[in-house]
């Protein structure tokens, strides 16, 4: 009776196990079956993870299916090709390809002083009068985060001649080119003190726009740099580098990797901002808390 009954229990756990697994293929079966311009399949999925990966170091999640999809259709239409396939193919055979496909796969979602509790550590760690003349912006996207650091240097002096230089950097060519353009929607300004200072108002078909004043701009040199590069073209000696909701995108031993030579390029005690949703402070040998995902170099 009890081998009976042992075996009744294989029997379901292997059917609910099968149903389960049937599952989980109808939906691979309906993700890449639905009704898409370009023909796309699993292993094109698979094949961009894996390029992304090698070029950029960014690890997709299994979720990003459509993502993909959506992110590289224009680039084959654009191109006059016929599937994600054809795409992956061109893009082994013409290497200058791959900015525009890593451009296409990174996301920049970003805004004016986001994560403020940062801005507010930043204004007291000039204020303090500890050496503070060069800060690197490490994953600078769309502007937004080296432009809050340079009103934030601004509304710490109180003068836009501040003897601080801001270095903000990204691996996509096309924000930066956005950043470096420092044009922006009236509604992302809306909410900074004083923007009246930092933003002009565009007029007539500019309207709904604004532009950051030329004395703004200037605090800052924009420059494309890839973290996975094995040198990084910005001189030694940081004060503070902000590298936020980056490294998420990349598996443990690269984190650590990357937050070396981030590091090398920090003065000892120099302050290193992170994201929400990064912790170092397992990294003691390397840096120390002391606050909200901020962090000091040993």
């Amino acid at each position: 009776m009890e081998s009976a009954s042992a075996d009744g229990t294989r029997f379901v756990l292997a059917l609910m196990l099968s149903i389960h697994k049937g599952i989980n293929f109808l939906f691979l079966v309906k993700v890449f079956s639905m009704d898409r311009e370009f023909a796309y399949t699993d292993a094109d999925f698979k094949k961009v993870r894996s390029e992304l990966r090698a070029f950029a170091g960014i690890n997709l999640a299994d979720s990003k299916v459509s993502l993909v999809y959506s992110r590289l259709a224009p680039r084959v239409r654009k191109l006059g090709l016929n599937s994600v396939k054809q795409y992956l193919s061109y893009l082994e055979s013409h290497p200058a390809e791959q900015e525009s496909f890593i451009n296409a796969l990174t996301t920049n979602l970003t805004s004016f002083f986001r994560e403020p509790h940062h801005f507010e550590l930043l204004h007291e760690f000039i204020q303090s009068g500890e050496q503070c003349e060069k800060i690197w912006c490490a994953a600078s996207s769309t502007g937004e985060e080296p432009y809050s650091i340079a009103m934030t240097v601004v509304k710490s002096l109180g003068r836009f001649d501040a003897p601080i230089k801001i270095v903000a950097s990204d691996i996509d060519s096309s924000v930066l080119n956005k950043a470096s353009n420092g044009v922006y929607s009236i509604d992302k300004i809306e909410a900074i003190a004083n923007k009246k200072n930092f933003f002009l108002r565009g007029k007539g078909p500019n309207t709904g726009m604004a532009r950051v004043v030329p004395e703004l701009r200037n605090l800052i040199e924009f420059k494309q740099v890839n973290l996975l590069d094995s040198n990084y073209p910005v001189k030694s000696g940081m004060d503070v580098i902000f590298c936020r909701n980056v490294m998420i995108y990349f598996d443990k031993e690269t984190q650590v990797q990357i937050l070396e030579k981030l590091l090398e390029k920090l003065r000892p005690g120099g302050l290193y901002i992170a994201g929400h949703s990064e912790n170092f402070n397992h990294l003691g040998h390397l840096m120390t808390p002391v606050g909200r995902t901020a962090y000091r170099k040993v």
